[in-house]
């Protein structure tokens, strides 16, 4: 959300109903190996999801398909989804390209304990970077957009104590 990667136009608050923002895809490359697997974010089912939402002229769609596709589709952890998003205060509703986790992946890991996920995200490291540096990015990011993520904050709040 806070490096989209591509040229748009404009950008809206954005609510996406039925899926929520979870450490559910195990990265053996950008923050683990296939030896000691980070986690990373995906959508999974249930609850709703506050990000953003970008408007892409036109004549770019399909550079920045093309962009996205390469950048989340690498493993096919994901499926994409158009699927509707509410933006701003919730009055408009508009159709987005999403990439929902794809729970038949061998690396879905629906089923990983708090304490499971804080070892992983606390030890491992990829290609990008620790595991760690992936989970108070996106905090601190979610937190200037305004987005305050309590389950992401205190999964933070464990990671850091247990690297104390």
């Amino acid at each position: 959300m806070w490096n989209p990667g591509f040229p748009y136009l404009e950008h809206h608050m954005a609510v996406l109903h039925g899926y929520h923002r979870r450490f559910c895809v195990a990265s053996h490359r950008y923050r683990g190996t296939p030896e000691r697997p980070g986690l990373v974010l995906g959508l999974d089912r249930g609850g709703s999801c506050r990000g953003m939402a970008f408007r892409v002229a036109a004549e770019h769609a399909a550079a920045t398909l093309d962009c996205l596709w390469e950048r989340e589709m690498i493993n096919r952890t994901y499926r994409p989804r158009l699927l509707p998003v509410h933006l701003g205060c919730g009055r408009r509703v508009t159709e987005a390209c999403t990439f929902v986790v794809d729970r038949e992946h061998s690396q879905y890991c629906p089923c990983l304990d708090e304490a499971e996920m804080v070892e992983r995200i606390a030890c491992c490291a990829g290609e990008r970077g620790p595991n760690i540096e992936y989970l108070t990015n996106t905090v601190e990011h979610l937190e200037q957009l305004g987005i305050h993520d309590a389950r992401l904050a205190a999964l933070l709040r464990a990671v850091k104590r247990r690297v104390a």
